[in-house]
């Protein structure tokens, strides 16, 4: 069955990472996936969580936001605080980029992610992963060189979303594909083939341990080219 889009079942949708897209933060990157497109930009703030106090330690968080008219209809904003799906979103983009870091050792600031979602045409947390990563790199940098350190950055991360729709395994689902789907799951690797986070569901069906492992290596497809747009992004 052919997609929306006309794209191959192992085609990740067009993607576009625009480093420095903010001139004002330590870090920065508009990321286009689609038509998906995502603001995100890191910031180094002095001082870090009370349990982080006293070691000597930064910290990498995220906050996830969506625009009100991000999608075909307005949402309110979040103004008390985070609901549930955002709270989970903002935690899994945290995770991530903390498993990206090489060390913690680099004094005691927060580098705090924010994704913004401009636009949401699905795989809103992937591509805010996939920014966000260019961000905290470029973020590491500016601050190794305000304290004379080594960089703190250590690897590449980067999430695409994987599927089954129409019975066929799918690469980076557009809203579409994601709300048809009978199995989707949402896949971030650290490069070059290390696995951070797997949230695999069945929708609208079941999956086997060999369709798993088939959109397991189908996420590894699309993450490979997104780690070379990324290194590309980022000029190494």
């Amino acid at each position: 069955m052919p997609r929306p889009d006309g794209r191959a079942a192992n085609a990740l949708r067009p993607t576009v990472l625009e480093r420095g897209a903010n001139p004002y933060a330590e870090g920065s990157c508009l990321v286009r996936m689609g038509g998906t497109l995502v603001h995100c930009t890191a910031s180094v703030e002095t001082g870090v969580p009370r349990f982080k106090k006293g070691k000597g330690e930064g910290w990498v968080t995220a906050e996830y936001s969506m625009l009100p008219r991000a999608t075909s209809e307005r949402t309110d904003r979040e103004r008390n605080g985070p609901g549930g799906r955002t709270y989970e979103i903002q935690r899994l983009i945290g995770r991530s980029l903390r498993a990206s870091m090489r060390t913690f050792a680099f004094g005691e600031y927060t580098i705090k992610i924010d994704c913004d979602v401009l636009v949401a045409d699905g795989g809103t947390r992937c591509a805010s992963i996939t920014g966000a990563c260019v961000a905290l790199h470029d973020a590491c940098a500016w601050l190794a060189e305000r304290t004379a350190q080594p960089t703190a950055f250590g690897r590449l991360v980067a999430a695409v979303s994987v599927g089954k729709v129409a019975g066929e395994h799918v690469l980076d689902l557009a809203y579409l594909e994601d709300r048809d789907a009978e199995v989707d799951a949402n896949v971030v690797m650290l490069e070059p083939s290390d696995f951070v986070e797997v949230q695999g569901t069945g929708e609208n069906g079941t999956f086997d341990r060999g369709e798993l492992d088939r959109l397991l290596d189908l996420a590894q497809v699309g993450v490979n080219q997104l780690f070379a747009l990324q290194r590309t992004a980022i000029g190494g």
